[in-house]
């Protein structure tokens, strides 16, 4: 039987390592920076304007669905580049959960974050996300963005060179360790440029963002109706400020805040795994297995001790494993038990594990973490596409001298990890591509209610982020939930669901402000 676990890693976004931690910055179009249109479609003063004529062939487009499993699976025709559509075309990869219903209400489109996660496979989870009462109201349609998965994937790197890529020291200690990691990120950029040649330049979040509307289009529906998880909560974001009339019912559930540049986003980012760490050491010096002792400062100072010394001294970490448990490897697992409390047992039985030498379990979880299996391969490409398009949507540093002192203001207000988020814009810094998006406010003037859902000890998405998008769109209307983990909607919160569930099928959109 399919669970929600087993969508940790389709699901998991913002990831805490050297390689994605170049959190994603709002794009705009390089044809029409203050509107984010471009090649004639998008929205001019307010008002969605029709698609190009060069474009229309896409938007009339059918989709020829065809069963695959319980569901239907189909493909969408998208120009590589909008303001160039006879230059090439792609096709992206889509999945249908069709309600069983006469009287569905459209198609729901839905994203799972990333940037990297696959659409298709969080739509196979349909019935395990949503409630009877939405998947009878719309078909659940689940896409894999330009560049994912099964959408042309950008791949740079197989399963051997990506282990050492993230085996990397992400926290230089001296000049010549900064020079390392600064050639990693660079010899990782060529190889994504030199292997993904015309897709590379063409997947930022913008025409993701396009590609939806063409999606909508295809679908039949008039509005797009919506529901996005933390990345997907800027995917959204990002087509409302294009396509503001034709937003529909839209949940943007863990929200980022798309006015902050790269280097906010990234000390943001770090100090929200800062709050989650404390409400995990909080609630493990409860409790007489605790290996970080029974006082909060001197269990996190124990903590990062522990990933400090890993760098120097790493441990065994069992068969299979890409090596020993290094610094890196370490800080991506105890990262992934952050995204949800139901796994702190879990990381205090793997941190007891690996004070006595034993790193097998902490691993085991970094490996769940970037999607690597058994044999050495990589399930997916998010790790390696997140930096495509976070690389596009905001431009990094490629000032190498500026990431010591970056490090250090990040450590004064994030102790722990801090300097993993400044040391991770370096990727986008050494980037080949130049970016083509800019950090702006977005209100998306004339769009119906966004439900904008932000959790207060969110790691990945820290709740200021959802009061400053709600507090920016005209329409926004926040909804808060005081508890752990990352995202809102179906962790038990009825008063989250009920606000979820009313909005998507019967329209009644929640009181802004409300407190769950």
């Amino acid at each position: 039987m399919k669970t929600l676990n087993s969508l940790a890693s389709a699901a998991a976004v913002l990831l805490v390592a050297a390689t994605a931690a170049c959190t994603p910055s709002p794009q705009e179009s390089p044809t029409n920076s203050a509107t984010g249109s471009a090649a004639g479609t998008g929205s001019v003063g307010g008002v969605t304007a029709a698609p190009a004529a060069n474009l229309q062939r896409f938007y009339d487009q059918k989709i020829s669905w065809q069963p695959c499993g319980d569901d239907q699976c189909g493909k969408l025709e998208v120009p590589i580049d909008y303001a160039k559509p006879e230059a090439g075309s792609i096709k992206l990869a889509l999945l249908r959960h069709k309600s069983p219903s006469k009287n569905r209400q459209g198609s729901l489109v839905i994203n799972p974050g990333g940037p990297g996660g696959s659409g298709v496979q969080y739509a196979q989870y349909a019935s395990a996300i949503f409630p009877g009462e939405v998947t009878r109201a719309y078909d659940v349609v689940g896409f894999d963005p330009r560049g994912v998965a099964a959408s042309q994937p950008i791949v740079c790197y197989d399963g051997p060179q990506f282990d050492a890529f993230l085996s990397v020291d992400p926290t230089p200690d001296d000049p010549a360790e900064e020079q390392q990691l600064a050639t990693a990120d660079r010899d990782f950029g060529q190889a994504c440029e030199q292997r993904n040649k015309a897709l590379l330049g063409h997947v930022s979040t913008v025409e993701a963002a396009k590609d939806m509307d063409v999606l909508r289009a295809a679908l039949g529906d008039q509005k797009l109706n919506f529901f996005g998880a933390s990345y997907g909560t800027f995917l959204g974001a990002t087509f409302a400020d294009q396509f503001p009339k034709r937003v529909g019912r839209f949940i943007l559930d863990g929200a980022i805040d798309p006015s902050l540049d790269g280097k906010a986003q990234a000390l943001g980012q770090a100090e929200g795994f800062e709050r989650a760490t404390q409400a995990y050491i909080a609630d493990c010096i409860t409790k007489s297995d605790c290996p970080l002792g029974n006082e909060q400062k001197a269990a996190t100072k124990r903590l990062q001790d522990f990933l400090t010394e890993l760098d120097q001294k790493p441990i065994p970490a069992g068969e299979g494993a890409p090596g020993k448990l290094n610094e890196a490897w370490a800080s991506y697992g105890v990262a992934a038990s952050m995204y949800d409390p139901g796994r702190w047992a879990g990381l205090t039985q793997s941190l007891s594990e690996a004070f006595r030498g034993d790193g097998t379990d902490l691993m085991l979880s970094a490996e769940e973490y970037v999607e690597r299996t058994d044999n050495g391969t990589y399930s997916g490409n998010m790790l390696q596409v997140i930096n495509a398009v976070s690389c596009l949507d905001n431009q990094g540093d490629p000032n190498l001298a500026s990431y010591p002192k970056t490090a250090a203001e990040f450590a004064a207000k994030a102790p722990t990890f801090g300097k993993y988020m400044a040391w991770g814009g370096l990727v986008c810094g050494e980037w080949p591509i130049k970016a083509t998006g800019k950090a702006h406010r977005i209100t998306a003037p004339g769009a119906d209610p966004i439900v904008v859902i932000g959790t207060t000890r969110d790691p990945a998405t820290p709740y200021e982020g959802a009061v400053a998008l709600a507090g920016m769109l005209d329409s926004g209307v926040l909804v808060s939930r005081d508890g752990d983990g990352h995202t809102g909607y179906g962790r038990g919160n009825n008063c989250v669901d009920k606000a979820v569930n009313d909005y998507l099928v019967r329209g009644k959109a929640p009181a802004d402000g409300i407190k769950c």
